[in-house]
């Protein structure tokens, strides 16, 4: 099971600038690691990770298997009102993910 954990400033002002940061809890598999018995331990990485804010999408990517366990994330949004903020996400065994948080404007 992939955990997340996003983090913003608790108090955010209509047409501020802020720095959204996500740490995405996954072993991201390349496919070349072997475990104890000396068989591959199949591929599994994120393919996709969307963030949406209200209807609009803010950061979308298509990480690689050259991303290390629990990739971290930083990119900045641009607030104007308060809205749903919802990350998604899909890996290579098709385990999807959703996250859902109020971003608050004041």
């Amino acid at each position: 099971m992939t955990r997340l954990r996003v983090q913003w400033p608790e108090k955010i002002s209509s047409g501020e600038v802020v720095k959204v940061r996500l740490l995405v809890e996954h072993p991201m598999d390349t496919g070349y690691l072997q475990d104890l018995t000396g068989k591959l331990v199949p591929r599994n990485v994120i393919r996709l990770l969307t963030c949406t804010l209200g209807q609009q999408e803010v950061f979308r990517v298509e990480p690689s298997s050259g991303i290390s366990a629990n990739p971290y994330f930083e990119f900045y949004v641009r607030a104007s009102s308060t809205a749903e903020f919802k990350i998604e996400w899909t890996d290579d065994k098709g385990a999807k993910g959703q996250h859902l948080q109020v971003f608050t404007v004041t």
